[in-house]
């Protein structure tokens, strides 16, 4: 099993916090993990220290080390900034990739899924990750067809949501459609995203809500919006006719939270 490097200092941070909670768990995500670094910076000597409390090996090593160690990467992770997490032998299932059946059944009474139709960009699927976590979203769907499989190994998705990506539930189903049946009948009310829908300020969004996203591009597949019990728009006032997925999600994804948490004060 080849090696995954991860640059970034989020990514890796979150990597090490997510490896530390599965040591105490007695789970064993991976066989090796260790922290390589050149001349360390205020905030790389920081990392380095978390890492060693969480038992991590760091190492220092020579800048042409690191440079051939993210060679493979795309460009924005080959920005490694004198620090790279190493780790051999990772378990192919990591611990935040879920299955639909099981989570389904021990759901929360209140619960928030967002569900990515044809949503691919590394970058988009990052910073959507990242409103999910930070606005407490549930689960992520992601279809295994057209998503991002193994959403998180991929490094553009772990730099852009900053971390995220190790945390934030995620699964993958063979049919959407499907998965929103399941969803509905769980007691979920689900919302499609499209521009000719409700304005969300008008929407009362109940505890078990479903989220529809589709790309700027094709928006939400025929069949999958018909089968949304609502469609629902983000209220604007500029020349352009969409906004970008990721900032729509986390505006939507906004309300949502703010709804559940007034009625809980």
């Amino acid at each position: 099993m080849a090696d995954r490097i991860i640059t970034g200092f989020h990514g890796v941070e979150e990597f090490i916090r997510s490896f530390s909670a599965s040591k105490k768990k007695q789970v064993s995500p991976v066989q090796e993990i260790q922290l390589l670094y050149s001349v360390p910076g205020p905030r790389v000597k920081k990392i380095i220290a978390f890492a060693k409390e969480a038992g991590v090996s760091c190492k220092e090593t020579e800048k042409k080390h690191l440079d051939s160690l993210v060679e493979s990467l795309c460009p924005q992770a080959q920005d490694h900034r004198g620090l790279v997490l190493k780790i051999t032998g990772q378990a192919e299932k990591q611990e935040n990739i879920v299955d639909l059946d099981l989570w389904l059944k021990t759901v929360r009474e209140q619960a928030t899924v967002v569900v990515l139709d044809s949503v691919t960009d590394p970058h988009n699927v990052g910073a959507i990750l990242r409103s999910c976590d930070q606005l407490g979203a549930s689960l992520v769907i992601l279809p295994e067809r057209r998503g991002l499989k193994d959403v998180t190994n991929n490094e553009v998705v772990s730099r852009s949501s900053a971390g995220a990506s190790a945390w934030v539930p995620v699964t993958y189903v063979a049919n959407l459609n499907r998965a929103i049946q399941q969803l509905k009948n769980t007691g979920f009310w689900v919302f499609g995203a499209d521009s000719q829908g409700s304005s969300i300020s008008q929407e009362k969004f109940p505890p078990r809500t479903a989220l529809v996203m589709g790309s700027e591009g094709n928006g939400i597949s025929r069949l999958l919006q018909e089968n949304c019990d609502r469609i629902i728009s983000i209220p604007t006032c500029g020349k352009l006719d969409s906004l970008n997925v990721s900032v729509a999600t986390g505006i939507i994804l906004y309300e949502i939270h703010r709804q559940k948490t007034c009625r809980n004060i």
